[in-house]
């Protein structure tokens, strides 16, 4: 039993995770540094970089491609290919980010930024399992840091559906007090232990259970952020909305992705929206719970 889970959660579902890099490169994690970044205007198609001077580099056995852009323009692509199987994904590029499983063996993407920054996360061939990216990611912590003024060091979140566990990583990297990650599948879950372990991040508990059953039953915590980035077309969404209320603290904030814009529920209000490929993702406030 994790803190901030009831006793009796048993299973559930799993997203989350990541997408693309830029710049710091990607690879295996024995060689977690690998990476070239292709420069002027790179662009990725099936795992090719195209682009004036694009360049591109191998990163061990496993590799992938990528672009990303910045929440204020684009950055340049980062193209990493390896020998064997390859991993290709753009933030423009919508099929992608729909795609629920690639079965070509471990893959690995990168903490953007904070104390663990480009960090190497183990992304487990499970299905379901679609990582956020790092654009999208590094949009939403400068969300948060304006929102919350830089203040990270007393915030708890919740990653209702960890997956890879890149939100909440991404969370615990830029110093919030705790992060209660949860996840369905054994597999997901050991690899997000492996890391928290490795980082000797004790902010974060890992609780192997089902999203409905943890927040119906969840006891007297409240948190700052509840990340929700539930598997797309299962109907998350509409059961999820009634509960959360209250399991926010005074002044909380909801992030959601899903495969298109939501319309927000009575009583929420959307602060932040943007799209990448074929990902929306927003950033609400409870309007009754507003500081």
């Amino acid at each position: 039993m994790e803190a901030g889970v009831a006793a009796g959660a048993t299973t559930g579902a799993e997203a989350c995770g990541c997408g693309t890099t830029a710049g710091d490169g990607c690879g295996t994690l024995a060689d977690a540094g690998a990476g070239t970044s292709a420069e002027g205007t790179g662009r990725v198609t099936s795992g090719v970089a195209t682009g004036a001077n694009s360049r591109a580099g191998t990163a061990g056995s496993t590799g992938w491609a990528g672009t990303s852009a910045s929440a204020c323009g684009a950055i340049p692509a980062s193209t990493c290919s390896g020998g064997g199987a390859g991993w290709a994904g753009a933030a423009g590029g919508g099929d992608f980010f729909l795609k629920k499983r690639l079965n070509m063996g471990n893959k690995y993407i990168r903490i953007v930024g904070g104390q663990y920054r480009r960090t190497p996360i183990v992304v487990p061939d499970v299905e379901t399992l679609r990582p956020t990216p790092d654009r999208v990611r590094e949009t939403l912590f400068n969300w948060l840091n304006h929102l919350w003024g830089g203040e990270f060091a007393d915030k708890q979140v919740l990653d209702l559906f960890a997956g890879s566990g890149a939100l909440g990583f991404e969370a615990a990297s830029r110093g919030v007090a705790h992060v209660q990650m949860v996840e369905r599948d054994k597999t997901a879950a050991s690899a997000l232990r492996t890391l928290r372990d490795k980082l000797k991040a004790d902010m974060i508990r890992i609780h192997v259970g089902d999203a409905m059953q943890v927040v119906e039953r969840m006891d007297a915590s409240r948190f700052d952020l509840i990340l929700l980035d539930p598997p797309f077309g299962q109907g998350w969404l509409p059961r999820l909305w009634p509960i959360l209320p209250g399991i926010l603290a005074e002044g909380g904030l909801v992030y959601v992705e899903a495969e298109s814009p939501i319309e927000p529920p009575d009583g929420f209000e959307i602060l932040r929206q943007d799209k990448a490929g074929a990902v929306h993702y927003h950033l609400l406030e409870f309007a009754a719970l507003r500081k």
